[in-house]
């Protein structure tokens, strides 16, 4: 099982990466819904209202030019301005319909539904800006309308009245209304003018007024049927019958009874839009709507524009800080891996598992690691103290006889000079078996396969051990099954099968017994050699093939082995394609066995 599969799935790196960048993900795209709901509404909020305050000031706008002219000639230039500064499209026609002005291109249809009527007899939209109060629009004076001498006396009588109750202490304002007249009012109402600046001439009627309220009268008259003794009309002149000073006929009607009032209210109403009639334009339909260049969006406001700042630093924000959460729990590890990885070799450091994810497995390994690291190391030091064991011993001896050789203390003779050829050829031996070994790690090793008959090549092992066996009292014996062959190196083989068998004499006492089988098992051909010696603990079996290993060092010095031949089967076997193995007990001898594919027998003109 792979060290990802044993990961719980909440503790893999690439979930957490995951999960991180859906978060991320999802809190943007979140923020990103929320702040585009919420501008887009109060933006069309904003805009709804922009649209409702420039519609009510179109309808201001032409309210008032209808209320000073009698007609509706000139006032395309006053759309023009207003469509330009509202971006809206407007559009007057006439009760039945005809087009009076579009600031639309030509032949553009009119909106479904009309916007409002302008009629300023019957509409006043310049009291309370915004609002449609029933009533005449103040800006519809008609023959009320000063001429400049009038306008500059009634001024001239309002700052006189004004700097009087300033003596008196009253502070007071004046004002210029749509007709020209200069009324003067006090902070605290009309009943705290000081009776020395009420003298009256200030609200007595210019001549101009004088002959407009005449009119007036003489229109009301016949409605209301009442006149006085003198044949005075009614209302006389009362000042408040102007239009913009203030309620129409109040004073005029006070003496009325409480049942005449209201029929005299709807007279002086008639007479006036009937007087006015002729100096304001006629109603006129307003159609408003939206021009086709405006239509694509709409311009942010500042509060806005904040919002989307504020709410990107935030998004901003919070991803740094579950980013820099995420890689420092990410690199913490790492960086405990690179600091440890940078310590001197020999200190053999190894680092804390804190985590069960992907870089817990990697510190996990690092540290099985660097426990193979320190046991090469350790297996390095025994083998440069064995190499240069196994070397002096020969060499001490072949220095010594020369050195006695040579100060003539002693003749050389058949037997030194065997003995010294012994000790040549068993340092020959280690150099061999230290560059088979070193041609192995380099690549190098060279095979040469033919066919090779698995019984001749027991034998040819046999006969090259003999002598030693012999020597040494123990029994060679050999079983194997006839018409079995292997397709490979002869001299590796009988070197591999020849290390087995010199391992398993060094180690079998007298009077044993060392047994060479070869058997068929399935398209397999196995190869054994069982001794008697004294075995192999468990505890040592797993490491019998590396190199200089030796569970007994004494032993293996006295019995003049290197550790180098089990090493050098294992390379050799697997480079054949093929497995060797060791099971043993300990005083129960050794077996090893090698398994190599067999193939069939060559024919005859085989080489």
């Amino acid at each position: 099982m792979s060290p990802s599969s044993r990961i719980p799935w909440h503790k893999s790196l690439s979930v957490r990466l995951l999960l991180t960048s859906v978060t991320i993900a999802v809190l943007s795209v979140g923020a990103t819904a929320w702040l585009a709901v919420q501008t887009t509404t109060h933006a069309l909020q904003e805009e709804r209202g922009q649209v409702l305050s420039d519609d009510n000031d179109i309808l201001r706008q032409l309210s008032g030019f209808a209320a000073t002219h009698p007609s509706w000639d000139g006032v395309q230039t006053t759309v023009r301005h207003l469509s330009r500064a509202t971006g809206r499209r407007i559009a007057l026609t006439t009760e039945t319909g005809y087009v009076i002005v579009d600031s639309a291109a030509p032949a553009t249809a009119l909106p479904a539904r009309a916007s409002a009527a302008v009629e300023p007899l019957n509409t006043d939209t310049y009291t309370e800006p915004g609002a449609q109060l029933p009533g005449v629009d103040p800006r519809a004076v008609g023959p009320y309308l000063l001429p400049p001498a009038e306008r500059t006396q009634v001024k001239t009588l309002a700052e006189k009245r004004l700097a009087c109750m300033r003596r008196y202490g009253t502070n007071g304002s004046s004002r210029q209304m749509p007709s020209g007249r200069t009324v003067v009012t006090a902070d605290d109402g009309p009943a705290s003018v000081p009776l020395e600046c009420a003298d009256g001439v200030l609200n007595t009627p210019t001549r101009t007024e004088q002959k407009a309220l005449d009119e007036l009268n003489a229109l009301i008259a016949p409605c209301l049927g009442h006149t006085t003794a003198q044949g005075v009309p009614v209302f006389g002149s009362a000042i408040d019958l102007v239009p913009g000073i203030g309620n129409p006929a109040t004073d005029g009607i006070r003496w009325l009874a409480a049942s005449d009032r209201q029929k005299a209210q709807s007279c002086v109403d008639s007479a006036r839009r009937e007087q006015l009639a002729p100096y304001v334009a006629p109603r006129a339909t307003l159609y408003l709507g939206s021009l086709a260049r405006q239509a694509a969006g709409f311009d942010l406001s500042p509060a806005n524009k904040s919002k989307i700042v504020g709410v990107t630093g935030l998004v901003l924000a919070v991803t740094v800080a579950i980013t820099a959460v995420v890689a420092i729990r990410l690199v913490r590890p790492l960086r405990a891996l690179t600091a440890a990885a940078q310590q001197p070799p020999q200190q053999h450091v190894r680092v804390a598992v804190t985590t069960r994810d992907e870089t817990g497995y990697l510190a996990a390994a690092f540290n099985d690691l660097t426990a193979r690291r320190e046991q090469l190391e350790a297996q390095r030091k025994a083998m440069v103290s064995d190499i240069a064991h196994e070397l002096r011993t020969p060499l001490t001896n072949i220095r010594g006889w020369l050195e006695v050789t040579r100060d003539g203390l002693l003749d050389p003779d058949p037997d030194l000079i065997a003995s010294l050829h012994d000790e040549a050829v068993l340092l020959q031996h280690i150099i061999d078996d230290l560059q088979d070994l070193a041609a192995v790690d380099a690549g190098t090793l060279t095979l040469h396969l033919e066919p090779v008959a698995v019984d001749q090549l027991i034998a040819q092992v046999v006969a090259a051990h003999s002598a030693r066996a012999e020597a040494e009292g123990i029994r060679l014996r050999t079983h194997t099954e006839p018409g079995l062959w292997l397709e490979a190196d002869p001299v590796r083989m009988r070197q591999s099968l020849g290390n087995l068998v010199s391992n398993a004499l060094r180690h079998t006492p007298a009077n044993g017994t060392v047994t060479l089988t070869a058997r068929q098992s399935g398209d397999l051909a196995v190869l054994t050699v069982q001794d008697t010696g004294s075995g192999i603990t468990l505890e040592d079996l797993p490491h019998v093939f590396e190199r200089f290993w030796r569970a007994e060092k004494s032993r293996s010095r006295r019995t003049g082995g290197s550790g180098l031949g089990l090493s050098i089967v294992r390379q050799f076997v697997e480079a054949h394609g093929g497995t060797v193995t060791a099971r043993s007990e300990p005083g129960a001898g050794a077996v090893f066995a090698i398994r190599l594919s067999r193939r069939k027998e060559p024919d005859s003109d085989s080489p």
